[in-house]
């Protein structure tokens, strides 16, 4: 009698189709004749796992196998001939997985391949000022690569000669093996895949394709870039294997930071520090902006730490557009220190002759607070 093909596979019969897949994959991993050889049965439970899940994965066979059992598959039914008859094409996201894990590989191996291979990408780091970034530059860098071999053209093998056609695969990159029922394939161990052999390597790049060098690259800094921004200068990679596709070469560029600048997107601030006096009496400072121009700020009677001025059109350049963001000076009032007798003086007299509108906010707080906690104690 059949085991119950849920539990062959021991899941739940609600089992959604992603924890079905897993269920199989980790069963057939354990019982799979290559990690059981001349075990019968674990292959008799391989054959099993395969069956079930071959019926369950379908949506139509499983909603005939919940209604009638094994009965919907027996007397000419849809469901195990027609599993006996394409068991490894119909598995093959599944088997592709494990095969690959068993063997060492990726997976898939590559087929009818000509041996060409693209060559890596390369990553550089690049930090720039924020008045680079403000005006955008062009920068010399020098980049350890690989490139194609002058001697054999990328090809790998001796002038005058050229790649064979490997023996093993015959030129198809992949090899098949019976295993058990049925056959796998995988990456040809003789040639890893590329479907040709060199027997006479060239001797200078030693049949590689390609020779290491240090190439000097101008790279354009556009106007606004931002922290962070990734630039990508195709084919500047490393040049591909035995006359493959260069790779490309990505520029990770950082803004460094500002002495007095901060920025955010297109905006720019300041904190400026501001005497007592010129705050409570009023005045103007300059300040240097990003482009390294004067601008002139007016500082009204009576103005408090935290105040923000902004100058228009003062910030960053938006990337790759006309529009131009703000600088905006945060005002921070500077208590005066290291005071003078006559300076104390002075201000112990100012106090003195003081009125509760000259400082109406901490006046104020500490009324509210007094008649708070008065209220609190009634």
């Amino acid at each position: 009698m059949k085991v119950d093909y849920y539990e062959t596979l021991g899941v739940s019969r609600d089992v959604d189709d992603k924890a079905l897949k897993s269920a199989f994959r980790k069963l057939a991993m354990q019982y799979h004749p290559d990690r059981n050889p001349g075990d019968k049965d674990a292959e008799a439970r391989f054959k099993e796992l395969g069956e079930a899940y071959e019926v369950l994965k379908d949506p139509q066979k499983r909603s005939a196998y919940d209604r009638f059992g094994h009965a919907a598959f027996q007397n000419g039914g849809q469901g195990g001939a027609g599993f006996r008859g394409d068991f490894a094409s119909s598995m093959a996201d599944i088997f592709d997985d494990i095969f690959g894990e068993m063997m060492g590989g990726r997976g898939r191996a590559r087929s009818g391949t000509s041996g060409r291979e693209r060559g890596s990408d390369l990553r550089y780091n690049m930090e720039i000022s924020l008045a680079e970034a403000f005006a955008g530059k062009t920068a010399d860098i020098s980049v350890p690569t690989t490139i194609q071999c002058d001697e054999c053209t990328g090809s790998g093998a001796k002038p005058g000669t050229s790649p064979k056609t490997c023996p093993t695969c015959a030129g198809v990159g992949r090899v098949r093996a019976a295993q058990g029922f049925f056959s796998i394939e995988r990456t040809c161990p003789t040639c890893q895949g590329r479907g040709q052999v060199i027997t006479d390597p060239c001797g200078k790049c030693g049949g590689d394709g390609r020779l290491p060098e240090e190439r000097t690259l101008q790279v354009n800094i556009p106007a606004g870039i931002e922290d962070g921004t990734r630039i990508r200068l195709a084919g500047e990679g490393e040049a591909g294997l035995r006359g493959g596709p260069a790779g490309d070469l990505y520029i990770f560029l950082s803004v460094s930071p500002h002495e007095f600048f901060q920025r955010d997107g297109a905006d720019l601030y300041c904190t400026v520090p501001v005497s007592m006096t010129k705050a409570a009496l009023g005045g103007s400072f300059e300040v240097t902006t990003i482009d390294n121009s004067k601008a002139r700020v007016k500082l009204p009677e009576g103005t408090q730490t935290g105040k923000q001025f902004r100058l228009k059109g003062k910030g960053m350049p938006v990337l790759r557009s006309p529009q131009t963001g703000d600088l905006f000076i945060q005002v921070a009032i500077e208590t005066p220190q290291n005071l003078s007798r006559r300076q104390r003086e002075l201000l112990e007299e100012f106090d003195a002759i003081g009125s509760h509108e000259n400082s109406p906010q901490s006046n104020g707080f500490f009324s509210r607070m007094k008649e708070f906690f008065e209220g609190l104690s009634d």
